[in-house]
């Protein structure tokens, strides 16, 4: 019989790295699934619509319900505001930053910027706020993500070429987030106590399909785009990419964090977020958008690979930080 030892009960760094890989090993997984043609494009869109509009939700749901830390204000509130903020800070300090990577037109200095702001806010950090925090802190995160999302929207469609009126409060309005709020107001409702036990149940087997899933699909994209990716046409790009969102960024966060008057469990999705690498998905905007889409490449990809050995280490620090580790 094989036993498995829980990161808690190990050294803080080790425990780190072995919630860490985890994630990249999934991630991993899809890749190798893609290129083996076991997980195919066409099966893309019907498994992302169930990861969005049914995994994600009762994963939130599982999260939520229950959940005492949501109940304070400083959760609450704050944490959709300090989402929003962090990720408009990168923006900023990327347009900025863009002028000292060599590139030269507008277009590809926004998609830059719009990228390395944007952190991974979702299938990264939700593992790792289960395995090394706990249900407590993966709610909170859940609900932080809330303004992600209004920005990742806000400046994504304005700095990428979409400016119709709206547009962006359309694109927010979605059913993970909707998920998130209700699942809010009934936790504050004390929904736990009255509902049928077989209704948290289901979204709690249904939820932990969500973070897997969502793992295998982020890497079948990555094989989708890498033959795009030419690291010798973009060096200087990749390595003010890495300075900025795994160096500058996260001391900025964990400094934040260590000074901010903020319950615990925010304090932990602040530096879970602070060690995390560029987000996917903004790939997937900039070549909808019209963005410059070998930037975007570049900036995702360099910072995933380099944040394998950085991810434990500002994770480390921030838990020490905060007095959490």
């Amino acid at each position: 019989m094989v036993t498995v030892v829980s990161p808690r009960f190990m050294n803080p760094l080790q425990a780190v790295i072995q919630s860490v890989l985890p994630v990249f090993s999934a991630a991993l997984a899809g890749f190798a699934m893609r290129r083996v043609n076991w997980l195919t494009e066409e099966a893309d869109a019907s498994l992302l619509r169930i990861t969005i509009n049914l995994l994600a939700p009762c994963l939130a749901f599982d999260a939520i319900l229950g959940n005492q830390a949501l109940a304070q204000p400083g959760n609450l509130v704050l944490a959709p505001l300090i989402g929003f903020s962090t990720v408009a800070l990168g923006i900023a300090l990327g347009l900025g930053w863009a002028r000292l990577s060599g590139l030269t037109s507008g277009n590809s200095r926004r998609t830059f910027a719009y990228v390395t702001g944007i952190y991974n806010y979702g299938y990264v950090p939700l593992p790792l706020a289960l395995s090394l925090f706990n249900r407590e802190t993966a709610g909170v995160l859940m609900v932080h993500n809330v303004g992600v999302e209004v920005a990742l929207w806000m400046f994504g469609l304005s700095m990428l070429g979409e400016q119709r009126p709206g547009s962006a409060w359309r694109k927010v309005i979605n059913i993970p987030v909707v998920a998130i709020l209700v699942s809010v107001v009934l936790n504050l409702a004390g929904a736990r106590q009255w509902m049928p036990a077989f209704v948290p149940l289901t979204a709690h087997m249904l939820g932990q399909c969500a973070i897997p899933m969502g793992l295998i699909l982020i890497g079948a994209t990555i094989a989708d785009h890498i033959h795009e990716f030419h690291p010798a046409r973009g060096g200087r790009v990749m390595m003010m990419a890495c300075l900025l969102r795994l160096g500058i960024l996260p001391l900025l966060f964990l400094g934040l964090a260590s000074v901010l008057e903020a319950p615990r469990e925010l304090k932990a999705v602040m530096v879970l977020q602070a060690a995390m690498p560029a987000a996917v998905f903004p790939i997937v905007m900039s070549r909808h958008y019209g963005g410059d889409t070998p930037t975007a490449l570049r900036v995702v990809m360099v910072t995933s690979l380099v944040s394998l050995f950085t991810m434990p280490l500002w994770i480390r620090w921030g838990m020490k930080l905060i007095g959490q580790g």
